[in-house]
């Protein structure tokens, strides 16, 4: 079946809808579902530690579940560029605002929240198709300060 204009608008929008999901779990710390959207051989290159790979759904599931408990995140996730390779693989670009800091919920109720100041930075993926749906089979992030 020929590759056309239409397949390939749709593995654009299957493909964006993978990179905001995952910025929309992340922050809701569901971490299982999160590691759903990778491979199994995925390999993650945190903003964090960019020159670190964790390589493996276990080991990236790992890392997500020894983040701090009082860790709240919020990531704006904008300039999402997806550059369909094939009906199977595709590469992405996006760019992301990291909002961040430690929260207490304290006995009197008040929600107490010491912020970091915004994180700038971009992520940069290869997608493939599985028999589940689109899924990274690499994410590779940075932070620009």
């Amino acid at each position: 079946m020929p590759f056309d204009a239409i397949q390939h608008l749709l593995i654009g929008q299957e493909c964006q809808r993978l990179i905001h999901r995952y910025a929309y779990l992340n922050d809701e710390r569901d971490f299982d579902a999160l590691i759903e959207l990778f491979t199994d051989d995925a390999i993650l290159y945190r903003p964090s530690a960019p020159a670190t790979p964790l390589v493996g759904r276990e080991v990236i599931l790992a890392a997500f579940r020894s983040r701090p408990a009082d860790l709240r995140t919020f990531h704006l996730c904008t300039d999402v560029i997806v550059d369909v390779e094939d009906p199977e693989h595709a590469f992405a670009r996006s760019r992301i605002v990291l909002l961040s800091g430690a929260r207490s919920d304290s006995e009197t109720g008040i929600v107490d929240v010491v912020s970091k100041p915004p994180a700038p930075g971009t992520f940069q993926d290869r997608l493939r198709l599985t028999a589940q749906g689109w899924k990274f089979s690499e994410r590779r992030g940075s932070f620009w300060i």
